[in-house]
């Protein structure tokens, strides 16, 4: 009796991922190896600043003068400083402080220079002009000094600093999103919904606003890394954190005049504002070439 013949089914191919332009992103930033090692430094101090309650063996504002210029050991891993407060503890700290101040600074950049780069950029005429020229007077200054000038009005303290860092940032967001608008609004989708009775408000807000941020992405997480710089360069120089917030760049000015003697109390807050910096960049890298065109081959 012949059997029946049986059909053999062929394998099937494995369902594809669903795909979308932030997904395939993803996919292709998670190939960089170094923008993936910039992401890591990244969460690691972040992670760090937000656990310091916890991860700090002691008070970054307890005093111990027996203690000071303790070379590291098993009871101070980084040594202590001037006043015999223990570095470790004082670096993770600077951590909440430097990140704090690095990521509301340009968040305040991106919302203000976005507003007048899309107003300069879509209504074009005298508000063009207006903007345009204020960009150019905030740029004639290098940005240390403008940013040195601010603290000096309004007053030394940490969230001073953090106005004047954020003031003087907004032209480099607001020059790059003017320039991404007037390339935008002249796309034939823009024209067919302005055809269609569409109001200027629901054009900015539906199609140029979501595609003029890609740029601005980018920008801004490399913008992190000069904010953080700039943060602690206004520490050093006595005009941003008071004592005794332990923020990196005020670390550094104090222990200037011990280099020799004790090089420990510079070494750490200087590798510490190295990798967040190098972090932010890497992973900027990245993103650019994921996110600009231009980058793809």
């Amino acid at each position: 009796m012949g059997q029946a013949a049986v059909k053999a089914t062929p394998p099937q191919a494995p369902a594809e991922l669903p795909s979308g332009p932030w997904r395939d992103a993803w996919r292709a930033f998670r190939k960089n190896k170094m923008a993936m090692a910039g992401l890591g430094i990244i969460l690691c101090f972040v992670l760090i600043a937000l656990l310091a309650p916890w991860i700090a063996p002691y008070d970054y504002k307890a005093q111990q003068l027996v203690n000071r210029l303790k070379p590291p050991s098993s009871a101070h891993w980084f040594g202590t400083d001037d006043l015999g407060r223990d570095l470790f503890t004082r670096v993770i700290y600077g951590a909440r402080i430097s990140l704090w101040v690095g990521f509301f600074s340009v968040i305040g950049s991106i919302i203000a220079g976005t507003a007048l780069g899309i107003l300069a950029g879509f209504y074009g005429k005298w508000a063009d002009m207006f903007i345009s020229r204020l960009f150019d007077i905030l740029l004639a200054f290098p940005s240390i000094l403008l940013a040195i000038a601010i603290v000096a009005i309004l007053g030394p303290s940490l969230q001073n600093a953090l106005y004047a860092i954020a003031i003087v940032n907004i032209p480099a967001y607001g020059r790059l999103v003017r320039a991404k608008v007037l390339s935008l609004k002249s796309e034939e989708y823009i024209t067919a919904a302005r055809a269609i009775g569409m109001k200027n408000g629901r054009i900015l807000l539906r199609h140029i606003l979501p595609n003029s941020l890609t740029p601005v992405i980018v920008q801004g997480t490399l913008g992190i890394a000069t904010a953080i710089i700039e943060a602690a360069a206004l520490g050093f120089l006595g005009l941003g954190a008071q004592p005794p917030d332990p923020e990196w760049g005020k670390m550094l000015s104090d222990s200037r005049q011990f280099i020799q003697k004790a090089p420990w109390t510079v070494i750490f807050p200087g590798l510490s504002i190295m990798l967040t910096v190098l972090g932010f960049n890497l992973m900027g890298d990245g993103l650019r070439d994921v996110l600009d065109p231009r980058m793809k081959s």
